[in-house]
């Protein structure tokens, strides 16, 4: 008997079970544990999700959708080759990949489900989450857990923190911006005052950033393409995935550079860890802020804090944890693999 926890991430899905005791991650990409939030429908009815979609969206542009669960409460559907499809219906296909995914791999499926939300998700995006396992026919019964509970759970396996304590969980994820003060308590932990964050600033967002960058350093040449052009849809799709890939790697490299293979230009566009920094500063120290109002409501002193954890993928940056730790003069801690926490 094995139970199961999803993390239908913005940008990436992630999934662990717990047996007897541990947890442990399992691998749902083909070179990753995580696999992207990505859905694309099929002609034939199918769907196709994660690496494969991906893989699709290069030649049918217009049936992929990403980054759909900053859309969760958004009464405007989400339009796929002409057919509309809500937030959680695309959250229930990727969810349904990985129950059946696990299920496969463990020969059984598992006796309940989790599911991760972000702490400041209120009733009415709580009730449109609870709709997703009966959408994507998962039967077996399903509970929820904050994301910032679950990282701060997580931390207390790999880190002795007394009861009474309190932690800082700093999340910067794909899409969103998430922060909640939490006390260790005998049976885990309780969430101190109102969770905070940011709705819509996360990875993407310095994706996008990035993006401009090379749009200006190309100085005007994506403006003369032609976006009805299948091949020029593929070729910038290409270059933004390229972008992501840059400001990853500068989370370990000072230094990158950014293939463009457009119809009408060829080049490599550098890139410094100085000049992403620059780019994404006003951004952390909004982050930062809502932070330090978080502590202030709650009428809590940084010195107050054990430590400040970071999660999520962006946190990875090395200027998240330098500022967070200078602003709050607490020690900081980084997973090695802040996209699997929670």
């Amino acid at each position: 008997m094995y139970f199961l926890g999803v993390d239908l991430g913005t940008t990436y899905t992630a999934a662990a079970i717990w047996r007897e005791g541990r947890a442990e991650t399992v691998t749902l990409g083909a070179r990753a544990p995580v696999v992207p939030s990505v859905v694309l429908p099929r002609a034939d009815g199918g769907t196709l999700t994660g690496e494969a979609a991906v893989r699709r969206a290069i030649t049918e542009p217009h049936l992929v959708a990403r980054e759909f669960k900053r859309r969760i409460g958004d009464p405007t559907p989400i339009l796929l080759g002409g057919v509309p499809y809500s937030a959680q219906a695309l959250m229930a296909e990727l969810l349904r990949s990985v129950y059946t995914e696990v299920t496969r791999l463990e020969g059984a499926p598992p006796a309940a489900l989790c599911l991760s939300h972000p702490a400041n998700w209120g009733p009415y995006k709580l009730d449109l989450l609870r709709q997703v396992p009966a959408l994507a026919d998962v039967e077996v019964p399903a509970s929820y857990c904050v994301e910032p509970v679950a990282a701060a759970t997580f931390y207390a396996q790999q880190e002795r923190i007394p009861a009474g304590a309190m932690v800082a969980v700093y999340d910067l994820g794909g899409g969103t911006f998430d922060a909640a003060l939490l006390r260790k308590t005998q049976g885990g932990f309780e969430i101190v005052g109102q969770p905070g964050g940011i709705e819509l600033l996360g990875g993407i967002d310095f994706d996008a950033a990035v993006f401009q960058h090379v749009a200006r350093t190309l100085d005007g040449k994506l403006e003369e393409l032609d976006e009805d052009d299948p091949a020029v849809v593929a070729a910038v799709a290409r270059l933004k995935e390229e972008c992501t890939a840059a400001r990853e790697a500068l989370s370990s490299d000072t230094d990158t550079t950014i293939a463009v293979l457009l119809p009408n230009v060829t080049t490599e566009v550098r890139l410094t860890r100085a000049e992403l920094e620059a780019m994404v500063r006003p951004a952390l120290y909004d982050s930062i802020e809502v932070l330090r109002n978080l502590l202030r409501a709650a009428d809590v002193r940084p010195d107050q804090l054990h430590s400040v954890l970071l999660v999520g993928g962006s946190s990875r940056m090395p200027i998240v944890a330098q500022l967070v730790g200078a602003e709050l003069d607490r020690p900081v801690a980084v997973d090695a693999h802040p996209k699997h926490a929670v």
